[in-house]
């Protein structure tokens, strides 16, 4: 479980980290938002999850855009939080939305296509 210490950094860097995204990701490139942050136990790395709407190339596009631009959101970081050493970020693609709405679909197609997602007009009978 982590400790508080932990959790204020997390909640730090994606305050910060999205505040960067915000001024220097143009709007073509859609809203590009840090979604989580993972610390490392001794606070000298992160790994941020990165996720932006559209489909998935607007997406990987936009992803492109901030690995390019990692050492620059770096060195901002850097300025813009008070630590004792500033986590080496990693940027990750989060998938988690796409995954989740993939899950979804295949429920509902599930629905359809199972005996049991049908109504039945016919109630459970008593024998007496």
């Amino acid at each position: 479980m982590p400790n508080l210490r932990h959790m204020r950094v997390r909640e730090l860097l994606k305050r910060e980290l999205n505040e960067i995204f915000r001024r220097e990701f143009p709007v073509e490139l859609g809203l590009v938002s840090v979604s989580e942050v993972g610390v490392s136990n001794d606070l000298h790395s992160a790994t941020v999850f990165v996720s932006s709407i559209g489909d998935e190339p607007a997406q990987r596009k936009a992803f492109r855009a901030v690995r390019k631009a990692a050492g620059k959101i770096q060195a901002q970081l850097g300025q813009a939080v008070e630590l004792r050493y500033t986590p080496r970020l990693k940027f990750t693609l989060d998938q988690a939305r796409s995954r989740g709405d993939r899950v979804l679909h295949i429920l509902d197609e599930l629905e359809k296509e199972s005996p049991l997602g049908q109504a039945d007009d016919e109630g459970p009978t008593e024998n007496d």
